[in-house]
């Protein structure tokens, strides 16, 4: 598969990571040029045990591009993931939703072909039915899908299952 992962926190980069190292091709996107940078170097911004081993195997296999070119990894790829941040409003238990809707104005731009569009950001339930109807105002409704992935994540421990560690 051809996966475009957009965001590279966290979520965004393990999630990339893992798929690539599943066999796909992964475009990691994210429009900090540092972050991008330091991530060709194979330097990881975040601690995940045998996180950077993946990251340097599948980078050197090509599986992983690390990029600010969203067009190119739009184009490319079939399924889109957006990782992006969704911080708390503040004195609220709502969430910002600013950082993926700015996400999906600017894909919608470069959808020519079927798309799967996933948010593995923290959103509301009907947060999704937004995104299908800012996406249909540019595109046709055929061209894409609009799935919700919710990440249940607990930082250091992605890679390896309880029981793996029990072995």
């Amino acid at each position: 598969m051809k996966i475009c992962i957009i965001g590279t926190g966290y979520v965004g980069l393990v999630s990339g990571v893992c798929f690539a190292d599943l066999g796909n091709i992964v475009h990691c996107v994210d429009n900090d040029v540092e972050k991008i940078h330091m991530l060709n170097q194979c330097s990881i911004p975040i601690y995940e045990p045998g996180l950077e081993e993946m990251v340097k195997r599948n980078y050197e296999d090509k599986r992983l591009i690390f990029t600010t070119d969203l067009k190119k990894a739009v184009t490319y790829s079939d399924i889109l993931f957006i990782c992006v941040g969704t911080p708390t409003i503040k004195n609220s238990n709502s969430v910002d939703l600013k950082y993926v809707f700015a996400v999906v104005n600017d894909i919608k731009k470069y959808i020519k072909k079927f798309k799967i569009i996933i948010t593995k950001s923290t959103t509301p339930i009907t947060t999704g039915d937004k995104i299908e109807k800012m996406i249909s105002s540019k595109v046709k409704r055929q061209l894409f899908e609009v799935v919700s992935n919710p990440e249940f994540l607990r930082e250091g421990c992605l890679l390896y299952t309880s029981d793996a560690a029990d072995e």
